[in-house]
């Protein structure tokens, strides 16, 4: 007849919330709280959005492409998939993940990588935020393994809307953050455009980089969809190459469906959840 829909800040809350029978449906589950479900009311599927590592090529160490190649040579997304997402991610593979279907038989390997260098201590402050509960986590890891790989990793934690200027602004070395690929337009080029060209509204790692605006700019020219697919493609290997940006994990929803309720619609672009098909 209806729904009631609640905004419950803490995922703990939901997870508890879908095992007491309080609610039906809890979306966005922590993967903190996956096991705690019983196995008939978890329910996944893959999403359009990636964990990825920014690095500031505009300023600071990471202005140096082969410091660049150091980072991303450092890092084991298989071991943050396995220890931080506990199986519910997948290893990142590139700007676009499994749940865009289309992307890895079109996916173009990068060409023209920095040959990392020694990174000798090189200090560096990397940031992330606390909304999404993974993050600080992904965050820890990431500052080991960088730690490990042989730079000084300062560790720096805020809620989302207290870090995002100074982000935007160069404040950091190194930005972690969890981006829906394809969630305004559904369109491959557009967060391209908006992150890694010159004139991109949300370039997180600052990039400016002619090689890749060109490849941007033929992708937003190109019609047809699977040319344009391959576009977007050919762009992201551009983008790739500079190492301005480390895939880490393709991340999967994680939901809370009470074995009374059916036709949930689990959506890789998180936009949909109940459907006139949606039943309790």
């Amino acid at each position: 007849a209806g729904v009631d829909a609640r905004f419950v800040k803490d995922g703990t809350a939901r997870a508890n919330a879908v095992r007491t029978g309080d609610v039906d449906i809890a979306e966005a589950i922590p993967v903190a709280q996956a096991a705690t479900l019983d196995k008939d009311t978890l329910k996944e599927a893959g999403t359009t959005r990636t964990t990825s590592l920014q690095l500031n090529t505009r300023t600071g160490p990471f202005k140096d492409p082969g410091l660049r190649a150091a980072a991303r040579s450092a890092i084991d997304s298989a071991a943050l998939v396995k220890g931080v997402f506990e199986g519910y991610a997948d290893p990142g593979a590139g700007i676009y993940g499994p749940a865009v279907t289309w992307a890895e038989s079109k996916r173009v390997k990068p060409a023209g990588r920095a040959k990392p260098a020694r990174p000798d201590g090189t200090s560096i402050t990397l940031a992330t935020y606390d909304n999404r509960p993974e993050l600080p986590e992904v965050a820890q890891v990431v500052q080991q393994q960088l730690q490990k790989a042989g730079f000084t990793v300062k560790l720096e934690v805020r809620e989302y809307s207290r870090l995002e200027s100074d982000a935007l602004a160069g404040k950091f070395d190194a930005f972690i953050g969890a981006r829906n690929s394809l969630l305004d337009t559904g369109d491959p080029v557009g967060i391209l455009a908006s992150d890694y060209t010159c004139d991109g509204g949300y370039n997180l790692a600052l990039l400016c980089d002619k090689k890749v605006d060109r490849a941007v700019a033929a992708a937003d020219r190109t019609d047809g969809t699977g040319e344009r697919q391959d576009a977007a493609m050919a762009a992201e290997a551009a983008v790739l190459g500079t190492d301005a940006v480390v895939p880490l994990a393709h991340q999967r929803i994680i939901a809370g469906v009470s074995t009374r309720v059916r036709g949930v619609l689990l959506d890789p672009y998180e936009r949909t959840l109940v459907g006139t098909g949606t039943r309790r």
